[in-house]
Formats: C-alpha cells, structure tokens, sequence
C-alpha cells in the first residue's frame, strides 16, 4: 500500500494541508502546524518549507500548481526578510529531534521543547531569538531578550547563523553570585 504525499496549499500567510491521515500523522507524531476544527493541518511558513525539504508535503499554489522549494522561500522572504535567518535555526533544531513552535505570545521567535517532551504534555524548555552572525546585539537587546526568558520561566537560547547556514547556539540564564 502507498501513500501519497499530501499537497501543502500555500495561501499567502499560512499553508493547509487537507484532512487526512497523513495531516493528522504529521501533526500526531511531531506535532507539526495547527490541527484546525475543520480537519486540515495549518502550517506555518517555516514548517512547510521544511516539510517540502524532507518530502513529507508538496507545496502547491491555491490551483494546486506546483511551487518549487526556491520559489517558495523567494515568496517567504518577501514577507519576512527574516525568514533565511530563522527558517536554519527552526531546520537544525527539527532535526536534532526538538519540537518547536511559535513563540509570539513571549516575544520571541521559538519556543522549544525537551527532546520528547510534547506541547501540552509539558512547558517548553527554551525561547530561541535567531541572529545572523553580522547583525549587532546591544546590550539593552540582549538585557530585554532575557528578561523576557527569565519571566516566562525558561531558558534564553540565542541561534547565531552564519554565512554558511551553520548554527551555533548559546545559552543564557540570570545567575545571582
């Protein structure tokens, strides 16, 4: 028995992807996108790009016209100039086997749980905040980025990007001597 691939529809914003078993598996497993009352799976940019990367999704346009993968994060770019950026943080960590989510209600990009640790079974463990290895990091910046991890009672985890797409992450916490 085989199954096929199911269509990731970009809309603009998001991506959904039809009810289904596959939806339901992506979400069920790895807790991948949203699942929406209305059976489909909701994805974010980030996660569809992914997804497509891997094959476990084709991304198509509203007419069910295949969109290529450099096609797709020319469109993404366009509407989060950001998105190089944060889409190698949100890669690499998929792939060391963390589940991460959306961070917006914090402040911040990401929101990552333990190894095995699923949203809803348990908080997350860290806020991630991406940066490319050429931006610039104030003080007032990195005070405030903490600050926030510290009130939302979890662990400030900085993703530094480089040119190559290769990430290096750094842990920061309050310490009182």
């Amino acid at each position: 028995m085989t199954t096929e691939t199911p269509l990731a529809v970009y809309t603009g914003n998001r991506v959904l992807v039809e009810e289904g078993d596959a939806a339901n598996e992506l979400y069920d497993k790895s807790r991948f996108g949203l699942l929406l009352e209305n059976g489909k799976l909701q994805l974010s940019l980030l996660e569809a790009l992914y997804l497509s990367e891997k094959q476990k999704v084709k991304l198509v346009d509203g007419r069910k016209k295949p969109i290529s993968n450099e096609d797709y994060l020319k469109k993404a770019q366009k509407k989060d100039t950001d998105f190089w950026v944060r889409y190698f943080v949100f890669k690499d960590l998929r792939n060391r086997g963390y589940i991460v989510k959306t961070a917006l209600k914090f402040g911040a990009d990401f929101r990552v749980y333990d190894r095995g640790i699923k949203p809803g079974e348990d908080h997350a463990k860290w806020i991630v905040f991406p940066i490319h290895e050429s931006n610039v990091l104030t003080w007032y910046e990195f005070s405030a980025k903490n600050r926030v991890a510290h009130s939302t009672k979890k662990r400030l985890l900085l993703g530094i990007v480089d040119d190559e797409g290769d990430c290096t992450y750094y842990e920061c916490k309050w310490m009182r001597p």
